[in-house]
């Protein structure tokens, strides 16, 4: 039995009814909140606020507050949040393109790229974080790492360099399925969580490292105006990376395997190599040269899949994995689709504190649909805004899609309360590197990329660009100016 997903052992009858309490007060807390709204006589298209909060951001952040409170039922209270939210748009304050089944549909067909491209990533590096592990390169690694603290802080560095040029759900995988090799599963949490924040660290300043930042480069931000956020990563990463690896050489030591009978499945480690190569390759491919039909398919999650289905001749993956690792990436899929449902004119005015905060909030707002609304809002340093909303989703487990997929690993990370306790050094790291970098170079707003003679095709779609946010990326606009048309 996988120690990674096995519970402690404890009093038996209590633990058999604790979930089933624990589901039916979280059910009744968020239908508590839904009850008004279904009771609440607004005619449809009515914006229902409380103490001027649109009551969308409040199901969502009651819904949050469920997921921090009742860790062990995530899903259930991230599907009733889902539900309650969904239900709130469909007959009360309507969607972006209209109420009801027909503005889902066409809010559905705005997001369904993103949510499938997520969905092939969580589920494929599942697989192949599996076929890493069984290559036996994590029981050789340790004949090379150091020991003690230095040992740790060293894995912390190649988690952080692998993230650079590989997803970081990839890369956190790989570094939690070496970290359970080599410390024989025995991990501080405070060290998962710097294995997911050197993951969203290093991703932070390229734009084929972090989700977030392939968005920016898709609405037509330069890999270049990214860069610069690697100045606050590297800052945060040592503040960070020495008292999580000083926690984990207190809670247990690298394990050298010294044994001659360790060898390494070359097979599966080229099939590791080709899944990421593929993943990568696609995203360059698609996003350099075929900009234009990127958010129309989902081609990195296809891509994923299709390395992964090749290689079935050479090596089958364990799929059995899959129905645990489904169940992790529907609740992240509920949590993006909740925030993509909200309000998007209410985020305050782009500036440096404001991406400041985009960083806390991107803590338990999932950083996606958070970078997707900066995005559109426009007015950033993209640099500053890639640190924040990247490594700022490190400081709650479900604030990346690094922490939701090593948390499918490591069950015992799915406590909010723990991971802020043992985790404490992550926001100071965040606050430190983002401080570093504005002292450093100061705030620098984003410039236009294209001239509206460059982007609008008609007269109609150019004055409809003029007529967008000043500050938004002009790359971004032909497909808001086409919707305003219409």
């Amino acid at each position: 039995m996988n120690p990674l997903t096995t519970q402690e052992s404890g009093k038996p009858a209590l633990k058999s009814l604790l979930p089933w309490r624990r589901s039916a007060v979280a059910l009744l807390a968020l239908t508590a909140l839904a009850a008004p709204i279904a009771l609440y006589a607004a005619p449809p298209g009515t914006q229902v606020t409380l103490l001027g909060i649109p009551l969308e951001f409040l199901l969502f952040a009651l819904t949050l507050v469920g997921v921090a409170v009742f860790h062990n039922q995530t899903l259930l209270v991230a599907l009733t949040g889902l539900t309650a939210i969904t239900a709130y748009k469909w007959g009360i304050a309507g969607f972006e393109q209209g109420m009801g089944l027909d503005g889902l549909l066409h809010h559905l067909n705005h997001e369904w790229v993103i949510l499938t491209n997520l969905l092939g990533l969580l589920l494929g590096f599942a697989l192949l974080a599996r076929h890493f592990e069984d290559s036996g390169v994590p029981r050789v690694l340790p004949r090379f790492l150091p020991q003690g603290a230095l040992g740790a802080f060293t894995l912390l560095c190649l988690i952080f360099v692998m993230s650079a040029f590989l997803d970081n759900i990839a890369a956190a995988l790989i570094g939690g399925t070496i970290a359970a090799s080599v410390y024989r599963y025995k991990v501080h949490i405070g060290y998962l969580a710097a294995i997911v924040a050197a993951s969203n660290a290093g991703g932070a300043g390229s734009v084929v490292g972090d989700t977030t930042t392939t968005m920016m480069w898709i609405s037509g931000v330069g890999p270049h105006e990214v860069l610069h956020a690697f100045i606050a990563a590297g800052a945060a990463l040592v503040l960070f990376g020495i008292p999580a690896s000083i926690q984990q050489s207190r809670t247990a030591p690298i394990v050298r395997d010294t044994s001659d009978d360790v060898r390494i499945d070359w097979d599966r480690l080229w099939i590791v190599g080709g899944i990421l190569a593929a993943a990568v390759a696609t995203n360059v491919i698609v996003n350099w040269a075929f900009k234009d039909i990127a958010e129309s398919f989902p081609f990195l999650g296809v891509a994923v899949w299709v390395a992964i289905l090749a290689a079935m001749r050479v090596r089958q993956p364990e799929w059995g994995l899959l129905p645990e690792a489904f169940k992790g990436s529907l609740f992240l899929l509920s949590l993006v689709f909740c925030a993509s449902m909200m309000p998007v004119d209410k985020l305050p005015e782009a500036s440096w504190y404001s991406a400041l905060t985009l960083g806390f909030v991107s803590a338990v707002f999932d950083n996606i649909p958070l970078t997707a609304l900066a995005i559109e809002q426009g007015g950033f340093d993209w640099g500053v805004l890639a640190f924040a909303v990247g490594f700022g989703g490190s400081m709650v487990w479900f604030g990346s899609s690094a922490g939701v997929a090593l948390s499918n690993m490591y069950p015992q990370a799915k406590s909010v309360s723990a991971w802020l306790r043992n985790g404490w050094h992550i926001p100071i790291g965040y606050v430190a590197g983002f401080t570093l970098l504005l002292l450093m170079l100061g705030w620098r707003p984003e410039t236009p990329h294209q001239t509206t003679h460059e982007v609008g095709a008609t007269t109609e779609q150019g004055i409809a660009q003029l007529e967008q946010k000043p500050g938004a990326p002009l790359a971004y606009q032909p497909q808001h100016a086409q919707e305003s048309i219409q």
